[in-house]
């Protein structure tokens, strides 16, 4: 892994870098992101077998991109007991913590009587992205379509990439059944959330594209924001360690290897600590474990790429660095965890001490894992069920509560210089007093 020290004479400008860095904001990815969505745009299916067959291998044709029931029943079968147990366990968590996230109505009286509120209705169509690649997701399935049945969205579209062959993961689509997708497509990449918020003859548009991707995944959602909503930019994994010398160096090991694990590349991981010598242990146990671990070469290519063993000058330091970096997950684990983790403020997820692995939140624990990366926690929360919600405002005046305002509301009509709004009010007043007359 790298390692920067705050005595580094160029520290800051390799931490100013560092908080720059983010494959979500490439400009080449960006354009070829955006010829994909032209082509989806110009030509619907046609360009997105086309693509489909370019990137994943996949020779179909339209009548082949969605899942058959008889499909589904083959996943069904092919499920084991631990994989049907392992399913009901995260999903009954995920229900859980989603129906206590719920947005609810309400409604009050303002200071002129009148009735104001609001309320909340499932988007009928929304689009989810279930990654493929070089691992089978199936607890993002969970930790997506699930929120979207418990806010009670009709229509739940689901895509994923297919291998060559054009199958998809069988315990992958028992996942995504389970959880509740109404239709399935095997498509993948930025074809997919091109396809679902554009439109094609075989996938009809949603309101709403939520779900995790690689780069081109997420530069697609970005260039797509207006057409369609989305949720947030949840792109390559991350996790950041915020240590001090009362931490583990085996656990810490474990957990950035584990992130940087799932093979795009583009993780990051971070460990800040103002502890050298937690720093040394640390890199010393990275040495012992990836020699076992099955997926090493992603790792290692991760670890190359963006594995940082940061050492501060001070905790506070590294508190203030873990804001600027803004990582996906971020592990505290130093004395007093709670009272610090209430100083970490663009996190996408806190995990509090040496008992909780980022990976309880990657599969179990009930909030979802779909998060921002990148960055983008300075401004997106992760994903949660009210995003599967559409807000209303929701106004009843009666005619008591609407003279009381009337001389309030022709006067802003009247400072901005539309007079046909005053008039709106002001002619109701009218009718009640020549009512009274």
């Amino acid at each position: 892994m790298n390692v920067v020290r705050h005595t580094d004479s160029d520290y800051a400008e390799k931490i100013g870098k560092l908080a720059a860095q983010s494959s979500l904001f490439d400009p080449v990815i960006e354009q070829r992101a955006r010829d994909i969505i032209d082509a989806v745009r110009s030509r619907g299916d046609a360009a997105v077998l086309e693509l489909t067959a370019r990137f994943d291998g996949a020779q179909l044709s339209a009548e082949q991109l969605g899942i058959t029931a008889a499909e589904l029943m083959a996943a069904s079968l092919k499920a084991d007991v631990n994989l049907r147990e392992a399913i009901e366990f995260a999903h009954k968590n995920i229900t859980a913590f989603a129906r206590r996230s719920m947005r609810k109505g309400w409604s009050v009286r303002n200071d002129q009587g009148a009735k104001v509120g609001e309320k909340f209705n499932a988007f009928s169509r929304v689009g989810i992205y279930i990654p493929g690649g070089t691992a089978p997701l199936v607890s993002t399935a969970l930790m997506t379509i699930v929120l979207a049945q418990v806010a009670g969205c009709r229509e739940i579209v689901v895509c994923t990439p297919a291998g060559v062959s054009g199958e998809i993961n069988p315990a992958l689509l028992f996942a995504i059944n389970r959880a509740g997708a109404t239709e399935i497509y095997r498509v993948g990449g930025a074809q997919a959330i091109a396809a679902m918020a554009l439109g094609t003859g075989t996938v009809p548009r949603v309101q709403k594209v939520f779900g995790p991707g690689n780069a081109y995944v997420v530069a697609a959602k970005r260039l797509l924001f207006g057409h369609v909503s989305i949720d947030l930019l949840p792109g390559p994994s991350e996790v950041l360690v915020l240590a001090d010398d009362s931490a583990n160096p085996r656990f810490i090991a474990a957990d950035l290897l584990a992130q940087a694990e799932h093979g795009s590349g583009h993780e990051r991981v971070w460990l800040v600590t103002p502890s050298a010598k937690l720093i040394k242990a640390v890199d010393k146990e990275i040495a012992v474990q990836m020699p076992t671990l099955s997926r090493r070469e992603f790792i290692d290519r991760a670890l190359t790429n963006n594995g940082w063993l940061i050492q501060t000058k001070s905790l506070e330091e590294s508190i203030q660095l873990t804001n600027r970096l803004a990582p996906e997950h971020c592990e505290v684990m130093t004395r007093n965890p709670g009272k610090i983790s209430q100083r970490i403020h663009t996190a996408g997820a806190i995990f509090l001490g040496s008992w909780s692995p980022t990976v309880l939140g990657d599969y179990v624990a009930g909030p979802s894992h779909t998060l921002p990366t990148g960055g983008c926690g300075t401004s997106f929360a992760g994903l949660t069920v009210d995003q599967f919600q559409r807000r209303t405002s929701m106004v009843e005046y009666t005619r008591s509560s609407l003279e009381k305002s009337v001389t309030q509301v022709q006067k802003f009509a009247e400072l901005e210089g539309l007079d046909a709004h005053g008039r709106s009010a002001a002619i109701r007043a009218n009718v009640r007093r020549a009512s009274k007359r």
